[in-house]
């Protein structure tokens, strides 16, 4: 662990940062979503956002670089992968409705997951898809902690690996569930967050294999 870091004051901040984070729904409708995912490669992270509206049309694609600085810490990836993510968001011109984020949203030792951080960094209804379970006890297909259901366990198909679906900010539990079920349709994840997952890995290998063209060129 990097002696630099004050854990200390991150977790003071995220529990401050937590009293804000609205979990009911500020919405009636939507129109269009983003999903929201990364990609590691030569010591960087690559944030990929790629909104649909709700017919699956893709409407707009960004995707943004930065070093990767900040080391993995159970509790505060928001803090690692955060930055990057709220950096592509706000590359787009049309903002979504709603935000899908690769993460938990309040399943979090302090109710304060990426998917909230994220929510709330960018005023955006947003929600937490997690593919690990790393907190909570599992009662049938809730998920609780400190005796609050804080997700509800979700297996799109038979046989399929579950996901973990939490509210980030300015969404219910039962409405986070509902839209992801919307746009699963039989995929293990939601259509917005497979686009986004598939689009981070593309701009990657690109990425990567520019890099390795760049090592390969003979000095001038």
């Amino acid at each position: 662990m990097d002696k630099r870091i004050d854990i200390e004051r991150l977790k003071q901040e995220q529990l401050r940062l937590a009293k804000e984070v609205i979990t009911a729904d500020t919405f009636k409708g939507y129109e269009t979503v983003a999903g929201i995912d990364h990609a590691y490669f030569s010591g960087k992270i690559l944030a990929a956002i790629v909104v649909i509206d709700t017919s699956g049309k893709i409407l707009e694609r960004k995707y943004t670089v930065k070093d990767d600085t900040f080391p993995y810490i159970p509790g505060f990836l928001s803090y690692k992968e955060g930055p990057v993510m709220a950096e592509a968001f706000s590359y787009l011109d049309h903002k979504p409705d709603i935000l899908i984020i690769a993460g938990n949203g309040i399943l979090h030792p302090r109710r304060f997951g990426i998917a909230t951080h994220i929510g709330l960094l960018t005023d955006t209804p947003a929600i937490g898809v997690a593919k690990k379970l790393l907190l909570g006890r599992e009662k049938g297909n809730e998920v609780e902690v400190d005796n609050e259901v804080r997700a509800i366990k979700f297996q799109s198909r038979e046989h399929a690996k579950p996901v973990y679906i939490s509210p980030g900010h300015k969404i219910s539990l039962k409405t986070s569930v509902r839209i992801v079920k919307e746009l699963t349709k039989g995929a293990k994840l939601p259509l917005p967050l497979k686009l986004a997952h598939q689009y981070a890995n593309k701009i990657r290998d690109q990425l990567v294999q520019e890099e390795q063209v760049t090592e390969a060129a003979p000095a001038q």
